[in-house]
């Protein structure tokens, strides 16, 4: 068991990648709003259908606090786009293809599945104030259960 990378009162480690929309996001430009980064390991799967709708659900009442969702992944811009928006999900998502977001968050890991071993992304979400610190890290959240974690670590 590895040690946690990220921890609550760290600076949240600052990146740029591609969104949705093919134009590139800094995680620095959300200075000055809280942000729910989430990390999931692929679009348009159960699990990680849930853990988005489940934050479109709640988008609400995390705009009403001043915060943005991204949710990131390794998939691909024409992948989220469809993923985005088949479930009419209003938040951004980015592109990870070389997972180095999920490496600086510590939720690239060693999975396991019918006994072979590879490496994926750990579903995990972490609240980053409006300065950039983190406030909550949760690693191996449930689906259901993030979105209204990361909405309690808002408050």
């Amino acid at each position: 068991m590895s040690e946690q990378k990220v921890k609550v009162g760290d600076m949240a480690p600052d990146f740029e990648v591609l969104s949705d929309t093919g134009e590139p996001v800094r995680l620095s430009q959300f200075r000055g709003k809280k942000v729910i980064l989430y990390f999931y390991p692929k679009d348009d799967t159960s699990g990680c259908t849930t853990q988005a709708c489940g934050f479109r659900d709640n988008y609400p009442a995390i705009e009403a606090k001043n915060a943005v969702v991204l949710g990131v992944s390794p998939d691909s811009v024409k992948s989220h786009q469809k993923f985005k928006t088949k479930h009419n999900l209003p938040f951004t998502l980015l592109v990870d293809d070389q997972h180095s977001v999920a490496e600086a968050y510590g939720v690239w890991v060693e999975k396991s599945m019918y006994g072979k071993k590879y490496m994926g992304v750990e579903r995990s979400h972490f609240v980053i104030d409006e300065e950039g610190r983190v406030v909550q890290a949760e690693l191996k959240v449930k689906p259901a259960e993030s979105a209204q974690r990361a909405l309690a670590g808002l408050a």
